[in-house]
């Protein structure tokens, strides 16, 4: 019983870290620094955030992915390489996500 008490705390002693931790990151970029202006290089680095975070994001669903127990899945490999090429090729975001999401469908159908 004690051990399931101890391991209870250490639950929300996780928690409530994390949770502080996350407000401080956020704090101290719109508390303390919100209302002064960034320097240009800043400005510069943060525009490549998307560019870095998303990518980091997507590529475990895409090798590893859920559905199929973590095993490689042809279906959403195919869809990721259309997506890149069309969202090279064609600098659209929305066609490229459109060409990824009918490759993963037409693909899982074909199959089976």
């Amino acid at each position: 019983m004690s051990s399931d008490v101890t391991q209870d705390y250490s639950i929300w002693l996780v928690i409530v870290g994390l949770g502080a931790g996350s407000f401080a990151l956020r704090y101290l970029f719109l508390g303390v620094i919100g209302s002064r202006p960034m320097p240009a290089w800043v400005l510069r680095h943060l525009r490549y955030t998307a560019v870095a975070i998303i990518p980091a994001l997507v590529a475990p669903m895409v090798v590893w992915p859920a559905a199929t127990g973590g095993a490689p899945d042809p279906a959403r490999m195919a869809a990721a390489a259309v997506t890149l090429a069309v969202g090279l090729i064609s600098r659209n975001v929305i066609a490229s996500i459109l060409a990824g999401a009918i490759t993963l469908y037409g693909v899982l159908y074909l199959l089976g």
